[in-house]
């Protein structure tokens, strides 16, 4: 069985989506949700899946804390749903191309630091982009310029207001995530 951990800062509607996809698999587990936020909502989701739950701080994934407990349940691959803080490096190197991310933008197209949620689709908004869209790219030790796996695109409307466009990103990210993620894994 490989064995998956989602990492997630916010409410949890692509983990939903993964745990939903991934509930009765045959080879693929989703065996803890990780968050930074102790309140996250996305916690409340996991134990509603009846998926164990674990928090920590940045400084202990900075100290690598986090990569051991990782490595002690048997960890294959770390998907990134809505998680809010730079990957370390030694955690990149540990599980190179086994790091997964969704992005609400067409990468490298508003991606980076601050770059996440509502900054970018006001940025998208802002420039009068005529289509937006999502990308679920591999992890590496710079925000959001790992290996592009896949994007999807949207057309967006001129009176499309950056909460119409990031309802729009939300359609194609649970339209694409979890089988995007379920065919790299099944392919590495």
């Amino acid at each position: 069985m490989i064995r998956v951990a989602i990492f997630a800062s916010g409410s949890g509607s692509n983990a939903r989506c993964l745990m939903q996809h991934f509930k009765d698999h045959q080879d693929i587990l989703v065996s803890m949700v990780a968050s930074n936020k102790p309140n996250a909502g996305v916690l409340d989701i996991a134990t509603s899946y009846e998926v164990p739950t674990y928090t920590f701080t940045k400084q202990e994934l900075r100290e690598g804390n986090v990569e051991q407990d990782l490595k002690s349940k048997k960890v294959d691959f770390i998907i990134l749903a809505g998680f809010l803080a730079l990957i370390p490096e030694t955690l990149v190197q540990s599980y190179l191309h086994r790091i997964i991310n969704i992005h609400p933008s067409l990468l490298p197209n508003y991606g980076g630091k601050g770059m996440f949620g509502q900054h970018v689709h006001k940025a998208v908004k802002q420039n009068q982009e005529n289509q937006s869209g999502m990308t679920i790219h591999l992890v590496n030790k710079e925000f959001d310029k790992g290996k592009v796996l896949f994007q999807a695109t949207t057309t967006l409307n001129e009176e499309d207001t950056a909460e119409q466009i990031q309802k729009k990103v939300l359609v194609l990210e649970h339209q694409f995530f979890a089988g995007v993620v379920e065919s790299y894994i099944q392919s590495v």
